[in-house]
């Protein structure tokens, strides 16, 4: 199943006519919706409940009529529809709908709304800070001084390498924008990758076509001298190739912020691995990228109250 935008107009339901809309905004674990600018204009025309842990029993959400989700926090699974009688808007932050059962969603008649909040730049920068991370072994000198000991490593600069973006969309454009204040050369690919990069940025989005792109093939054409980033979605890249890689030397080093599986298990072999660099996908998670969420959830559902067009994720049967 894939998913695509379309624009479709509402008008308001009679349940709604009488009262104002009631929304749940999901899985605010950081606390961080309050306060935001969004929230304040929902509260002016809906009551809105945060919750800043995990719902537990489905039936706390029964008598909400619009749910806001971060992200892919919840799976809203055929099941967990079922039993949201009052359900008629998810404004999915983001843009993705991987973990939404689109299906289900339309057989009920429940929109799911794009609410995507415009691009990830903290991603971009995260993407830079891997970087400097990994080639600096800033981490690994960190434990080393907080033992007290004094390695002085002989490290990599950014200044005058080559960086290869794989995805030249918002993101990818904006990592290449802070590079060249680093007078790095800046190439980008689409879906073939060259021999040519010192360095290494993947910013794709996840689909069938991208799924496992970099694999033991294409890892094999990159100088040995190549540092892979991931800020984008694990599977992008063959984990267990880039593992290979980066044990034979193949590979210099990593930083990733994405797997295959997250968390990671525990004892997975990136873990044990002194060349990498490892961040628990907080590409996404800032002060900025939440309030962005929460204007784009806000412009979504006044938009849906006033019966005016909004985006929408849709199946493709």
């Amino acid at each position: 199943m894939t998913v695509c935008a379309v624009l479709y107009r509402v008008g308001l339901t009679e349940a709604r006519q009488g009262e104002r809309m009631r929304v749940a905004i999901l899985d605010d674990i950081h606390c961080a919706y309050e306060g935001t600018t969004g929230v304040h204009r929902l509260r002016e025309r809906a009551r809105v409940q945060i919750f800043t842990g995990p719902f537990g029993d489905p039936t706390v959400l029964r008598e909400f009529d619009a749910v806001v989700a971060t992200r892919e926090r919840t799976r809203f699974t055929r099941t967990l529809l079922q039993q949201l009688p009052n359900l008629q808007i998810i404004a999915q932050t983001g843009n993705h709908a991987y973990h939404i059962d689109l299906a289900a969603a339309e057989e009920r008649q429940v929109i799911v709304a794009k609410a995507a909040g415009g691009f990830c730049r903290s991603a971009a920068e995260l993407a830079i800070g891997l970087m400097i991370a990994v080639m600096r072994q800033i981490p690994s000198v960190d434990r080393e001084v907080k033992l007290g000991r004094w390695p002085m490593p002989m490290t990599r600069v950014l200044h005058g390498k080559t960086l290869g973006i794989v995805g030249l969309g918002h993101v990818g454009r904006h990592v290449a924008k802070i590079a060249t204040a680093f007078e790095m050369k800046v190439l980008a690919w689409g879906r073939r990758v060259t021999p040519e990069a010192a360095k290494f940025s993947i910013h794709a989005t996840l689909n069938e076509e991208t799924r496992g792109l970099i694999d033991a093939k294409r890892l094999g054409l990159m100088k040995p001298t190549v540092y892979l980033i991931n800020t984008a979605r694990g599977p992008i890249v063959d984990e267990a190739a880039l593992c290979a890689a980066l044990s034979s030397g193949q590979v210099a080093g990593a930083g990733l912020d994405v797997f295959d599986e997250e968390p990671l298990p525990p004892g997975h072999p990136l873990t044990k691995m002194s060349n990498v660099v490892l961040t628990s996908h907080l590409g996404w998670p800032t002060d900025e990228m939440y309030a962005q969420f929460a204007d784009a959830a806000a412009d979504v559902l006044l938009a849906y109250l006033d019966g005016k067009e909004v985006p929408r994720f849709v199946a493709r049967h």
